[in-house]
């Protein structure tokens, strides 16, 4: 180890202030997770506080919530997942497909433009286009003869419209990793290819897609470690607290922040730092879970 460090004692020095970071903001935060089986006071602070054992996961647990939330927060992340993961890569492949340099700048660029969109920015625009009769969706439904729907009194449209908004939002900034691997490919795959008399959608097929397994099965594996982690920002953000869209939008992150706002509930912060714990325990196998599953299918494409 210490022979290791000499070596390469400057690849460790430029990599010291990531891990200084990491272990700052991802790793010393994990200590508050025993706010989960304590009742906190603030005064008293958290080693302060009494011990409560397994009283707050049950208040999560045995609330008629629970099954609900977890099963909309994955539901809604395998959605986000799969349209995000298909969204980036179709973006990537017709981005490579693209021989105009300067064509290509510009819409890789336009493409890209709404991650840095602020996502309060997005849910207002999210607001104006469905709200009411008065939405530009609903304005253009009567325009062509149809019904205006109350979208905000509709929870079973709401998944589907998170995940367009969502792969909106976010797909052309995925597809850059994608984009980035396809261009270190080697061209004699392609070269031969072409000798041989494969169109262009074969050479996509039989020599893109298959070099590009193992990036695909990294991020998607990357991706199911937060399935339990739904979008705060952008699900909060346009859903608001309107009860009557919690049947298909209320997540795990979203029922946490209304508990830790449950102000005639003392014991309010220990409660959110339980369903806190429990996102993080299911994360955690559920990583776990996917990557035994990729090691059993393809050991090269496993994360450990």
């Amino acid at each position: 180890m210490i022979l290791e460090l000499r070596k390469n004692k400057w690849l460790y020095a430029m990599a010291l202030p990531v891990i200084v970071y990491v272990f700052i903001f991802s790793y010393l935060p994990m200590s508050a997770h025993v706010l989960a089986f304590k009742q906190f006071i603030p005064v008293k602070g958290i080693w302060g506080s009494r011990w409560v054992g397994l009283d707050n996961l049950m208040f999560f647990f045995t609330g008629p919530d629970w099954l609900a939330v977890t099963l909309n927060t994955v539901l809604l992340n395998l959605l986000f997942i799969t349209a995000g993961t298909v969204s980036s890569l179709l973006i990537a492949l017709l981005m490579n497909e693209i021989r105009h340099v300067f064509f290509k700048k510009v819409t890789q660029s336009l493409v890209i433009l709404p991650h840095f969109i602020s996502i309060i920015v997005v849910n207002l625009m999210v607001l104006n286009f469905f709200n009411g009769q008065d939405g530009m969706i609903n304005q253009l439904l009567k325009d062509v003869g149809f019904q205006p729907v109350d979208w905000f009194q509709t929870p079973s449209v709401w998944p589907m419209l998170l995940t367009i908004i969502f792969v909106w939002k976010g797909a052309g900034w995925g597809s850059i990793i994608y984009l980035a691997t396809i261009t270190g490919f080697s061209e004699e795959y392609y070269e031969s290819a072409r000798i041989d008399g494969a169109k262009r959608w074969q050479q996509i097929w039989h020599i893109t897609l298959p070099l590009l397994r193992p990036t695909i099965i990294v991020l998607t594996l990357l991706a199911l470690g937060r399935i339990f982690y739904g979008d705060f920002g952008l699900i909060y953000g346009i859903i608001g607290d309107n009860s009557l869209l919690y049947k298909a939008t209320d997540v795990i992150d979203t029922y946490t922040y209304r508990s830790l706002r449950d102000f005639s509930n003392m014991n309010s912060y220990s409660n959110a730092a339980a369903i806190a714990l429990f996102q993080s325990a299911m994360g955690f196998i559920t990583i776990l879970f996917f990557n035994w599953i990729v090691r059993r299918v393809d050991n090269d494409s496993k994360l450990f």
